[in-house]
């Protein structure tokens, strides 16, 4: 019988401590502490920060984004250089391990002197030559490739088309055509495009800004080269209008997002005693790339070289030879010294 009492006992002691701890507004709080925060770089791969309305499965996203994936590049040339391209994909797979992304990342260079970089759902991330030349360090780049993948991660592409087919039904045939990055597709495919898939929310970039210095932040990086980089190409576009990409200047870090940037850097990353700033392997991909365009420019087969034309009448002959083969002349392209007509009226 005291067994029995002291069974009794126990369990009503277990209820009551299980049901302070859920009513007990402290322990709430410590609960709540518990879960993964994504404000917190050391909860990272821990949380879903791609939670929200959603119609588009994790599968469909990764089939949508291969079929404009391979559409980009059927239209755009892709960096085969090896040393860049294997540079570029480990310095971003890196960055998609130190980050939320649950999807496989397949990361390529365009070869494209615009300052631009975009991600399509389901993990296909495309930079653009011009970018990685307009990056001083390694820590820059990391900064716009960690806010790239911070879109993959928290699903910002279908979250943000199932809004737009929320608000109108009528648009699910047309809501991927050439994705939000505006690669040319939708030219192409002379489609009305909903300008809110195009574009980011606020809020999308808001978190992508939150979500994208952590990841460079945990890779090892100095996150204050991601506000280093944006207010430097903010400077650029004011000295020469046309500097960034059109695309990529539509959601430009505004004064209250580089002081929202700087705030979280401040209150959440711990101050480590060093960061990694940039390799020389960077800059060897630099020196590779900066070669490759001006190689490109120097080709006297490059069709988008300037010409000169002459114009009809210049005094170019045409000659045919015994074959019959025509070939032109310029015996009358040297320059000729013609004579003003004598003033009458001057006695020189």
């Amino acid at each position: 019988m005291k067994i029995i009492t002291v069974l009794l006992l126990a369990l009503s002691l277990g209820f009551a401590q299980e049901d302070k701890a859920t009513t007990d507004p402290k322990a709430q709080k410590e609960e709540k502490k518990k879960k993964p925060s994504k404000k917190n770089p050391d909860d990272i791969g821990e949380r879903d920060v791609g939670k929200g309305v959603n119609w588009y499965s994790i599968e469909k996203e990764i089939a949508l984004g291969k079929a404009l994936a391979q559409d980009i590049e059927r239209s755009a040339k892709v960096v085969d250089d090896p040393v860049v391209a294997e540079f570029i994909n480990r310095m971003g797979q890196n960055l998609v391990r130190n980050s939320d992304a649950k999807v496989p990342f397949t990361i390529k260079v365009i070869d494209s002197e615009e300052i631009n970089a975009f991600a399509l759902p389901g993990g296909f991330f495309f930079i653009n030559s011009g970018l990685i030349l307009a990056a001083d360090t390694e820590s820059e780049l990391a900064g716009v490739m960690g806010h790239e993948i911070a879109h993959i991660a928290a699903r910002h592409g279908t979250r943000g088309a199932t809004r737009g087919q929320i608000a109108n039904l009528a648009t699910i045939p047309l809501i991927f055509m050439g994705g939000w990055a505006g690669f040319g597709i939708r030219q192409a495919a002379s489609v009305a495009i909903p300008v809110g898939f195009l574009m980011f929310s606020r809020g999308f970039e808001r978190e992508a800004d939150l979500l994208g210095l952590q990841y460079m932040y945990k890779a090892g990086y100095d996150p204050g080269a991601f506000v280093d980089f944006f207010e430097k190409l903010q400077a650029k576009e004011k000295r020469k209008p046309g500097t960034m990409a059109k695309v990529f200047s539509s959601h430009p870090p505004t004064d209250d997002r580089v002081e929202a940037a700087q705030k979280n850097i401040q209150e959440l990353l711990k101050e480590r005693p060093e960061y990694v700033v940039t390799t020389s392997e960077f800059q060897d991909v630099k020196a590779r790339l900066a070669a490759m365009h001006n190689r490109r420019k120097l080709d006297p087969q490059d069709p988008n070289r300037p010409r000169l034309r002459r114009k009809p009448g210049d005094g170019t002959q045409t000659v045919e030879d015994e074959d019959g083969k025509k070939t032109k002349t310029d015996e009358d392209e040297r320059p000729t010294l013609k004579r003003r007509p004598t003033d009458s009226n001057n006695p020189n």
